[in-house]
């Protein structure tokens, strides 16, 4: 029976990792059924398996793709229910095919080439936080994939702290839940979990970045779709006649701010207005884009700005309309975190506990805690050690993996606690 939680040596967490990311779960935005790829349940059963050995008879699939489970509390005291989260598909900005982990053992500071393709080199002085990884185990993807430490490092985490729960009773904890959903990367993680089954009070997402970070802010989001009806001629008659919508819509991405209000342009919390798609021809033409901003005021304004280059664009071409369609995303999770300063607060000290200095920082994206949140589930984002994401060069560290393992039974410890 284990009752120091850091005396804990019996990791299984890597071997979890390497399993997990050799199983294709790419999700795809272009898809309309949800989870967006039927593959992402080939993860999620195995975990519902691997749960239900554990003990944890409750663990269950949906229809959607969502993991549901319970650890029973092993405390006499009203502790409010806590859940972990994190999300089984990978990114399709990458392929997540064939992945084939390798784990570098005892890292002394050198460029990592990776053999399937040796142009693709994890370079020490282009990775800072590897000047904090010497001696421990880099685990990389060939050359060819992406990893998928984003977010299979989380879900590895929570399992195998849901594994050292059930074996030692001596961690007390209140009820635990665990929630593993598809479709993050894509923007849906969560558009159909049914938090009245979850029967959560307050969560954790395992899903950043640098070991011992805890980010509690996230951007505020809007999609915008500007839609250009042209005036289509056919070319051999079209003088004086013909508009093209995909003229204009490429005049609109042309005026957009080139020396800031763009990702390449901004950092730390300033916004941005960000075109990522465009399509059409001649008679229509699609761009959408993505608005971001810390403060969730500042959306309006942004989204005003690219009103204003709209017009201006579509006025020189007579007989031109467009349509100008927003879509609120998410907003930043802060606006209900800092009604609930305990969540923040269980989650640094169980980061000093681990023996790492917690970081509290702000994400330039989102995460499924940024929708949660707003859904009355309050949920910050705890690190789960991966870096360069979304790409070949995408690493994580045993060792930071074993601190998250750690990180999360001290939360669940700590709200036992103080309950």
């Amino acid at each position: 029976m284990i009752k120091d939680i850091n005396s804990i040596q019996d990791f299984q967490v890597a071997q979890r990792f390497m399993r997990y990311v050799q199983i294709d779960t790419e999700s795809d935005p272009n898809s309309t059924t949800f989870p967006s790829t039927e593959k992402q349940k080939n993860l999620s059963r195995i975990l519902v398996e691997e749960l239900q050995q554990l003990g944890i008879t409750d663990a269950e699939l949906d229809e959607f793709g969502y993991v549901y489970a319970t650890i029973p509390s092993n405390s006499d005291k009203q502790v409010p229910v806590i859940c972990f989260c994190s999300h089984v598909d990978t990114s399709p900005d990458c392929s997540g095919s064939g992945v084939k982990p390798i784990m570098h053992a005892d890292y002394h500071g050198q460029d990592i080439e990776l053999p399937d393709d040796p142009s693709v080199v994890i370079r020490f002085v282009e990775h800072p936080d590897l000047k904090n990884q010497l001696g421990n185990d880099i685990i990389t993807a060939s050359g060819t994939t992406l990893l998928g430490a984003d977010d299979k490092a989380g879900v590895a985490e929570i399992m195998d702290a849901a594994r050292l729960l059930m074996a030692n009773p001596g961690i007390k904890h209140g009820t635990i839940k665990i929630l593993f959903t598809p479709d993050e990367e894509i923007g849906r993680g969560v558009n159909y979990v049914n938090l009245d089954k979850l029967g959560a009070r307050f969560a954790y997402t395992m899903d950043g970045e640098k070991a011992g970070t805890i980010e509690d802010e996230t951007f505020s989001a809007d999609g915008v779709r500007i839609v250009i009806n042209g005036v289509s001629v056919h070319p051999g008659f079209a003088k004086g006649k013909m508009q093209s919508a995909l003229k204009v819509a490429a005049g609109i991405v042309a005026e957009l701010p080139q020396d800031r209000l763009s990702p390449e342009t901004t950092s730390k919390k300033e916004g941005f207005i960000h075109p990522n798609h465009i399509q059409g021809g001649v008679d229509r033409a699609e761009i959408d884009l993505i608005i971001r901003d810390h403060q969730t005021t500042n959306l309006s304004k942004h989204e005003q700005e690219l009103r204003e280059v709209v017009e201006q664009v579509v006025d020189r071409f007579p007989g031109v309309t467009y349509e100008f369609i927003v879509k609120e995303q998410y907003r930043n999770m802060k606006e209900v975190l800092d009604q609930h300063p305990q969540i923040m607060e269980i989650g640094l000290e169980a980061i000093r506990r681990v023996g790492l200095t917690p970081e509290r920082r702000s994400i330039r994206g989102g995460t499924d805690g940024s929708r949660l949140s707003f859904m009355g589930l309050p949920c910050p984002n705890v690190f789960a050690g991966g870096h360069a994401f979304h790409g070949k060069m995408e690493w994580v560290s045993r060792q930071d993996m074993e601190k998250a393992v750690l990180t999360i039974l001290h939360v669940a410890n700590i709200w036992e606690e103080q309950a």
